[in-house]
């Protein structure tokens, strides 16, 4: 039988493993890097030791992302120097990196797998792109090879599905597994945890442990204060490209996130329920079943408020957000928007009637690739409305580009101006557009799946100020996995999940906070 075997992935540390075990494993000196008058790096100092987490914090915009692209053979710095084992360190690309030893897992999935091969292949995928590799081995070869690796991230599944057919979790799972295949010296983990519920999150960071205790160093990229809490050994801050603080344990991750943001965070707010007299319905559903095996149940929204529909990753929630929004239909049950029957047949259907989503994956939902002509902060704000604000066809840019500027003083966006391609701005940044491109038009009910993630603490304070700011103008669901966040946005909490439906039949949600 044709044997599938790994080729030799670590020329260069293959002859460093007799360094001293203290000695660093990466060092990045006076590293800078600049995209036109933007500088995303200068002069950063940094080094990483075997066996070490260091947590890398910085406000979205701080040059986080540039940094890990450099490291993961993306970007070529402009000016500085890397080693990796003591030797200097400068890779061509992705695959150069991880044959250094140098692997990450970048937040954005899509970019890192492909939905209509099987899981079996995108687990292999670095090596049935290596020529060298024997890609044309059968399937149950090609199964029998990945499912190691899929054993090694707790990832049991029919590894001959096709991989778009998992959830989110299980993707970010897969992209793990295919980084530990290369058994990397440094393992980069850019937002590892943005699509895993806290259950899934939890062992994800027990299957690292045993990699730290061999001497793979992490680098750790992650807002959620609870991930940096649970892993970091040290945290490294940085602001506007440098490297501002460098902590020892013990940690005062409260103090960490105002030396991030550089500045205090705001007070707490202490939310007030509004009265009955002043709240009018808005949206209702009445035994709605989501599916033909789950359980019905009863909503009501009220106008002017903000409630958090809290629970795990694929508990459902997105499914509600997608069958309000007139994506997925619902098995039965009725819905009522301002006392009316509510039942969109398309997502079009809803946009028309002021019904906006901001899905929970923003590429695949929100953004569009760079090769769009019109992929800029403009032509992605404008685009849900064109045909309402250009009733004879012409686009008119100077429109475009004054809505654009108003939604990036609103909502603080980091960027040079309306004309900014997405893919130049930072995660959290993107977020603000997405976000943005829902206020840009009053809307009567507005859904926002996990509209936090990859928002650093900073940012996502003035995003619920914005929030809580316009929330009279409509009625909002936000739907969140971290029951934090919830807290902090929401005038009432409900805990969504299939267990909760199953112990609640044809009731309201279970109300966590008001």
């Amino acid at each position: 039988m044709t044997q599938f075997t790994d080729p030799d992935q670590h020329a260069l540390v293959a002859d460093g493993t007799a360094a001293d075990a203290a000695a660093p494993i990466l060092t990045a000196h006076a590293l800078t890097k600049q995209f036109g008058a933007t500088i995303a790096l200068s002069n950063l100092d940094l080094s990483i030791r075997p066996g070490e987490v260091v947590a890398l914090m910085g406000a979205n915009g701080a040059g986080k992302s540039t940094f890990v692209k450099i490291l993961s053979g993306v970007y070529a710095a402009d000016g500085g120097t890397l080693t990796l084992a003591g030797k200097p360190y400068r890779p061509a690309s992705p695959q150069a990196a991880k044959q250094l030893g140098i692997a990450t897992v970048h937040q954005s999935i899509a970019d890192a797998v492909v939905p209509t091969l099987s899981i079996a292949d995108n687990l292999l995928l670095d090596r049935l792109c290596d020529p060298a590799s024997p890609w044309r081995v059968p399937p149950a070869v090609r199964r029998e090879a990945a499912a190691p690796l899929a054993s090694r991230v707790g990832l049991e599944v029919d590894l001959s599905a096709p991989l778009g057919t998992l959830s989110l979790a299980s993707q970010q799972l897969v992209t793990l597994a295919r980084a530990l295949a290369s058994q990397p010296r440094l393992l980069i983990l850019d937002e590892p945890t943005a699509s895993l519920s806290a259950a899934e999150a939890e062992r994800l960071f027990a299957r690292l442990e045993p990699l730290r205790e061999e001497g793979v160093a992490i680098l750790l990229v992650s807002h959620r204060l609870g991930d940096l809490r649970r892993m970091a050994d040290r945290v490294a801050i940085m602001r506007d490209g440098r490297l501002v603080a460098d902590l020892q344990p013990p940690i005062d991750f409260d103090a960490a996130v105002e030396t991030m943001i550089g500045r205090p965070l705001p007070q707490a707010r202490t939310l007030e329920a509004a009265s009955a007299a002043s709240l009018t319905p808005c949206f209702s559903a009445r035994e709605l079943q989501l599916t033909p095996t789950s359980v019905a149940f009863d909503l009501d929204v009220q106008r002017g408020e903000i409630v958090a529909i809290a629970g795990p990753v694929g508990g459902g929630k997105s499914r509600l957000a997608r069958t309000i929004f007139g994506a997925t239909r619902a098995s039965s049950g009725a819905m009522k928007l301002d006392g009316k029957p509510w039942s969109p047949r398309s997502p079009a259907d809803a946009i028309r009637a002021g019904v906006f989503l901001a899905g929970e994956d923003r590429w695949r939902s929100s953004l569009f690739p760079d090769s769009v002509p019109f992929a800029s902060i403009a032509g992605t704000l404008s685009f849900p409305f064109l045909s309402r604000w250009f009733k004879r066809g012409a686009v008119r840019e100077a429109t475009e580009r004054t809505a654009a500027v108003d939604a990036i003083q609103t909502f603080g966006i980091r960027c040079t101006g309306p004309d900014d391609r997405l893919t130049r701005l930072s995660g959290g940044n993107q977020q603000k557009v997405v976000l943005a491109r829902w206020h840009v038009e009053p809307a009567r009910l507005l859904l926002l799946d996990e509209p936090f993630q990859g928002v650093d603490a900073g940012a996502r304070a003035d995003i619920v100020d914005t929030l809580r700011r316009h929330a009279h103008e409509r009625a909002t669901l936000v739907f969140v996995s971290d029951l934090e966040e919830a807290l902090e946005v929401a005038d009432r909490v409900v805990w969504f999940d299939r267990a909760t439906l199953e112990r609640l039949p044809t009731s309201n949600l279970k109300a966590l906070h008001s």
